[in-house]
């Protein structure tokens, strides 16, 4: 299993990055590729063309439904219906309550660009598993001011074909019991740190920072940690070395086109 970010900013598209969104891969035992995105915010269809393949999806999975995270869905559905070989078949789309009627007022009354037809909808629902192929997605609420899930993702490691490995994401949090079981005993924990000790520390429900990133890394023993939706007002410099701080594992951030293996 492998992973590889195709956007990282926090909050909005940066001038080097676009928001969230990652792609992860695995083989099944006939040596099919499968292709699971992971958000796919403002910005973030264009490196996953860049990096990945749009028309080779077998799942898309929101964590939750702001626009940092989800907003290029609808122009997926452009991508997918409007190709000159003619349209694709809908890709299933899991994600939170009220996932449909939020692409209907982004398409708003233009049926060119109707997102429904393109997407086969499911709902997340908590302890209820998923399977595409080879890997198998776990939502797990996590704390937000809307309806927001962390993804857990286990499947067959790119680096020993007879183990398992377990990817961790968390979507948007602050510190939270759900996002403390997502990570348990995960290899890589994909966490958000968008918010900053001391100048942040009155807000809380929303966002990690780097330090309570670190904290949950080490609480659930993870050995890899990658920080990501890094707001481009903060320096990442600072969030890393938060991070650091409290995790004694790998520590990385999250850069657009880096490819990490599990």
């Amino acid at each position: 299993m492998r992973l590889t970010v195709l956007g990282c900013a926090g909050s909005f598209p940066s001038a080097d990055s676009a928001a969230s969104s990652y792609l992860v891969q695995a083989e099944d035992a006939e040596g099919r590729t499968w292709h699971v995105l992971l958000d796919l915010g403002n910005g973030a269809l264009g490196p996953l063309q860049r990096y990945g393949d749009a028309e080779a999806l077998d799942a898309v999975a929101i964590s939750h439904l702001h626009a940092d995270h989800a907003a290029d869905l609808l122009v997926l559905s452009v991508l997918r219906k409007y190709r000159p070989g003619g349209s694709l078949p809908p890709v299933d789309l899991y994600g939170p309550r009220g996932t449909q009627k939020w692409l209907a007022r982004l398409a708003d009354k233009d049926p060119g660009v109707d997102a429904s037809g393109m997407f086969t909808l499911h709902r997340w629902e908590p302890g209820e598993p998923v399977r595409v192929g080879p890997l198998l997605l776990e939502p797990f609420p996590v704390l937000h001011p809307v309806p927001a899930f962390g993804v857990r993702v286990t499947g067959p490691s790119d680096l020993d074909p007879d183990r398992t490995v377990t990817l961790a994401y968390s979507g948007d949090t602050d510190e939270c019991p759900g996002l403390d079981a997502l990570a348990d005993g995960a290899d890589l924990l994909l966490s958000e740190a968008a918010y900053l000790e001391g100048r942040d520390d009155a807000v809380r429900g929303v966002h990690l920072t780097g330090r309570r990133a670190g904290l949950a890394a080490a609480r659930a023993g993870v050995p890899r940690l990658v920080l990501t939706h890094v707001p481009a007002w903060n320096d990442p410099a600072e969030t890393l070395a938060e991070a650091t701080a409290v995790f004694d594992g790998e520590v990385a951030m999250a850069v657009p086109g880096a490819v990490h293996v599990l």
